[in-house]
């Protein structure tokens, strides 16, 4: 039995509802008004190695979760040429008053899911020093009670260079600090099966947690100490 679970970001911020809807060549241009897209099917003559090739690039809506004690612009923004920063403070509150998680700054994808294929595609940039973050994730809105909260995370550390893990545990790639680089995360919701892209070469598969309603979250939600920082550009979401 699947229990309604309250999702983290359960309010929406007014003027933190956003709309990105294709994947935008011309980054300055990474918000869409009034969530009108086209969904675009990538061709299957697309190179082999690109995981995206019989995908359908599908538009999404976002918000952004925040310390809720400050306004959205003081721990993010989105700049001229489409690059979203998101930051947070170890100290900063939680993102409801009532909340007893750890501080966020996140953009609370709005397309939710239960079945199908699903993938999270965008341009990373983890800013050094960041620490025990959490900057993308598959959250679990709606779930059997008991079951995790989410069915896949990936962490940055302090560690290396800049570390990136899944969850606190495998190492996917060090050295991660100050540049950007692409990263797919594909979700077969009907099979269970989740597959990371590091610039397009596979890097990580796992299994998710089991039957759930479940949407994508990026930026920094953060576990560790000290400023965390990431940064997106030219996020895109793919269905098939």
């Amino acid at each position: 039995m699947v229990r309604p679970v309250q999702d983290e970001g359960g309010t929406q911020d007014k003027d933190s509802s956003m709309t990105l809807s294709r994947r935008t060549l011309l980054t300055g241009l990474g918000l869409t008004a009034g969530g009108v897209g086209l969904g675009l099917t990538h061709s299957t003559a697309s190179a082999a190695a690109d995981p995206t090739a019989g995908w359908t690039q599908t538009p999404f809506t976002f918000n952004v979760q925040k310390p809720h004690d400050l306004a959205v612009g003081d721990r993010y923004t989105h700049t001229a040429d489409g690059e979203h920063h998101l930051w947070v403070y170890d100290t900063d509150k939680p993102h409801t008053p009532t909340s007893a998680t750890d501080p966020r700054t996140e953009m609370r994808w709005h397309q939710e899911y239960t079945a199908g294929q699903h993938m999270w595609d965008g341009d990373v940039h983890l800013v050094a020093g960041t620490h025990g973050a959490t900057f993308v994730q598959i959250l679990r809105v709606q779930r059997p009670e008991g079951t995790p909260a989410t069915d896949f995370m990936l962490n940055a550390y302090n560690e290396a260079g800049g570390t990136v893990k899944a969850y606190s545990g495998k190492v996917i790639k060090t050295g991660m600090y100050n540049k950007w680089f692409n990263v797919k995360i594909a979700h077969n919701a009907t099979t269970g099966t989740v597959q990371v892209w590091f610039d397009n070469v596979l890097v990580h598969t796992d299994t998710d947690r089991g039957p759930a309603t479940r949407h994508f979250k990026n930026g920094v939600y953060h576990h560790g100490t000290g400023r965390a920082e990431s940064r997106f550009r030219n996020l895109t979401y793919w269905t098939r």
